[in-house]
């Protein structure tokens, strides 16, 4: 059966921090394969984001730390690695993560660490060293254990089935993607997009070039013009006309909500085309879409109930 996760962001208020817990418990019943929780330019949220990951630690779902490595020295960025370690996290996201406030592409801002790729590798290699080995115990003999090579981590990158806004060509993407599988990365979660043939061609274009990991297709319920356009405005995406229509075309907030659901059902049932295939789901911290989206693809649990709309 097809998987699915989630993406949320650590709360900045404690109004928002009690409907991400409440939101939290609801997605965490579903079980989805894991739980991402973004992580603020230039570690911003650090210590938030680490408190949502140690609260999902506690419970039956994966977490998945995201790291941005812009202007980190290779000694900070070992620090925040370990710290992430020493807290029980095995999987992560690596970006290299957007210029710091004030600076442009172009100028010196990234730090030691120029890539994602090379984020990748710091990550093995702060791992390695950390736990070279680790004791397994023998079923049967009570007491006793065994040594194994230490545990590996799951290092997600990011991939662009439209083109990274500074890429200059569909080649460079997929040298990207390449140079990131090569440097250890074993899953890409892509950027948003909002047709499925973008997600499917990006795949067949990427498996042609030799990237062999899992590519998971980053799915976000639209739901309403205002949010669209911001999207477009934060990702550089093309405009999809048909959708902005829709959107545009329906009088009430309740329809615009039914509009990009539909939307978002529409496209996770386009790119699932075979059982080991999953949906990444960005949740804006809220269950309600994300869940409604998943009862329409046939992934919702039969013990989870479908949450009554809101408006969003």
């Amino acid at each position: 059966m097809a998987r699915f996760s989630f993406e949320l962001y650590p709360p900045r208020s404690e109004a928002a921090e009690r409907a991400l817990h409440e939101s939290l418990g609801l997605l965490v019943a579903t079980r989805p394969e894991f739980i991402s929780v973004t992580y603020g330019a230039s570690g911003s949220t650090r210590d938030l984001s680490l408190g949502v990951l140690r609260h999902l630690l506690t419970t039956p779902v994966p977490p998945m730390a995201h790291l941005t490595c812009v202007g980190w020295t290779y000694d900070e960025a070992s620090r925040i690695i370990r710290e992430f370690l020493d807290a029980g996290l095995t999987s992560f996201l690596a970006l290299r993560g957007d210029p710091p406030q004030g600076f442009v592409e172009g100028e010196d801002f990234l730090g030691d660490l120029k890539s994602a790729g090379e984020l990748v590798q710091l990550i093995h290699r702060v791992q390695a060293e950390k736990a070279q080995f680790h004791e397994e115990a023998i079923p049967g003999l009570p007491g006793a254990v065994r040594l194994r090579s230490g545990r590996k981590v799951t290092i997600a990158v990011a991939a662009f089935p439209n083109g990274h806004p500074r890429s200059r060509s569909v080649e460079q993407d997929l040298d990207t993607l390449l140079a990131k599988e090569a440097a250890g990365a074993n899953l890409a979660i892509t950027q948003l997009f909002f047709e499925a043939d973008d997600y499917l061609r990006f795949v067949e274009q990427a498996r042609r070039a030799g990237v062999t990991m899992r590519i998971l297709p980053g799915i976000m319920p639209i739901l309403s013009p205002q949010r669209l356009h911001r999207m477009v405005e934060l990702t550089q995406e093309r405009m999809p006309t048909a959708l902005l229509r829709r959107l545009e075309s329906v009088g009430s907030p309740e329809a615009q909500y039914d509009v990009g659901i539909q939307h978002a059902i529409e496209l996770s049932r386009a790119v699932l085309t075979g059982p080991d295939d999953g949906i990444h789901l960005y949740t804006f911290n809220k269950h309600e879409a994300v869940l409604d989206v998943l009862d329409g693809v046939g992934l919702l649990p039969d013990t989870v109930t479908t949450p009554i709309k809101e408006n969003a």
